[in-house]
Order: structure tokens, then C-alpha cells, then sequence
């Protein structure tokens, strides 16, 4: 029984301490957040590009319907 009790302690508390991962590691969570931010601008220019395109689009067609 003692020792199913201390496994069990140990199980406790392995759970609790919890590391920061992020803390250890500011280098990666930079090369995260760098990684992000171009990966949305890359995503808001083609969204824009295609949103002009429309409209280019959408214009050309007006003109040839007068």
C-alpha cells in the first residue's frame, strides 16, 4: 500500500510542476510569432488581390453593359 501511495504522490506532483516551455525557449516562440505575421500578410495580399480583381471585374462589366 505504501507504495501505490507514493507513486501516487509522485503522479501528483509530476502533474503539478509544470515547466515553462515557453520561458526556456524565447528563440522558437520568436521564430513562431515571425512566422505568423508573414504568413498573414501573405494571406491578406492575396485576399486583397482577389478582392481588386473583383472589383476590376465588376467594373469592366458595367462599362460594357452601358
Amino acid at each position: 500500500m505504501a507504495a501505490i501511495d507514493l507513486l501516487a504522490i509522485e503522479a501528483r506532483h509530476q502533474v503539478i510542476r509544470r515547466s515553462n516551455w515557453a520561458g526556456e525557449n524565447p528563440g522558437v516562440i520568436l521564430v513562431f510569432c515571425i512566422v505568423f505575421i508573414v504568413a498573414v500578410g501573405i494571406i491578406a495580399l492575396f485576399v486583397y488581390r482577389k478582392c481588386m480583381a473583383r472589383k476590376a471585374a465588376k467594373q469592366s462589366y458595367e462599362v460594357e453593359q452601358r
